[in-house]
């Protein structure tokens, strides 16, 4: 497995960690007052989530653009 299919596959479970952290903000928004002391702890963990995903897409769009830049050609005498 290339460098690109690892990091897609990492990209696709930390798609569905970013997923399930956005609903529990939303399901915690949703009870609101109650449990209100976990807003900090959820959203915070929903921050991350998403910077990882975001972090691991950057690196992805970099490796796919190194891998369509052309091969240097050496020189011959």
């Amino acid at each position: 497995m290339s460098d690109v299919d690892t990091l897609k596959a990492e990209i696709k479970k930390l798609s569905a960690r970013a997923t399930t952290a956005k609903m529990n903000l939303h399901d915690l928004a949703e009870d609101l007052p109650i449990n209100w002391q976990g807003i900090m702890t959820t959203a915070e963990a929903t921050r991350d989530a998403y910077l990882a995903l975001e972090t691991a897409r950057a690196q992805l769009k970099e490796l796919e653009a190194q891998s369509t830049l052309p091969k240097p050609h050496s020189a011959s005498a």
